[in-house]
């Protein structure tokens, strides 16, 4: 019987998943991945995914659909509700990703893949878009108002917020599921929180204002 195609996918998906999670990205080859699959044909990874980059994003796809559910849902909520809580709108963007902490499919092997990609210059997880309903889109919309106009324009603490919360699940994801794992979402809502909630130090704002006059061109 020939190899059912959406099973064989699934099969190289997990393994790229925990190899990738365990051994980083670049530190295992493409051959190894399909051998730990258990799939005989040794271009079957190409012929699905064609590249590395490829494979990382059907590994990333395989988790992106409930995130964004729960994130929407969450935003949707806030919206509702009105209450222009900063705490609230954090935990809108932390909550679905921590919800990776007890998802037995690959959950905690994603939040160690994705802190891999934060940083990495060039790599984008999907195609670009400009769709509204897109939750990190939604939630940078959102979190805007609550940011001085310099930050936005100059420190990028969205990022910074994004970066610590990737970077944060996948050290808890390094180690076994546990109880506490509900009290660490919720410091790490408080962190990413007060992160945002920092204000610009009048020595930052002097530095900006210097940097500024620096770029700006000399008048004739």
């Amino acid at each position: 019987m020939a190899p059912n195609p959406e099973i064989t996918q699934r099969q190289l998906i997990s393994a790229a998943e925990s190899l990738f999670a365990e051994r980083g990205i670049d530190g295992v080859s493409l051959r190894e991945i399909t051998v730990a699959a258990g799939v005989r044909n040794s271009t079957a990874l190409q012929y699905h995914f064609g590249t590395r980059e490829g494979l990382v994003r059907a590994v990333l796809k395989k988790h992106f659909a409930g995130i964004e559910v729960h994130r929407n849902a969450l935003l949707d909520e806030y919206e509702r509700e009105g209450t222009d809580d900063l705490r609230t709108l954090v935990a809108a963007y932390v909550r679905p990703l921590a919800a990776k902490l007890i998802d037995e499919d690959g959950g905690r092997a994603y939040l160690r893949i994705t802190a891999q990609l934060v940083n990495r210059p060039g790599f984008q997880a999907r195609e670009p878009s400009d769709d509204r309903r897109d939750s990190t889109y939604r939630w940078r919309m959102l979190l805007a108002p609550h940011l001085p106009d310099v930050a936005l324009k100059r420190l990028h603490p969205r990022f910074t917020a994004i970066r610590v919360t990737f970077i944060e699940l996948a050290r808890r994801a390094e180690q076994a599921p546990a109880r506490s794992d509900a009290l660490f979402t919720s410091h790490l809502v408080d962190l990413v929180t007060a992160l945002l909630d920092a204000p610009v130090s009048a020595e930052t704002a002097e530095l900006i204002e210097a940097s500024s006059r620096t770029r700006r061109p000399a008048r004739r």
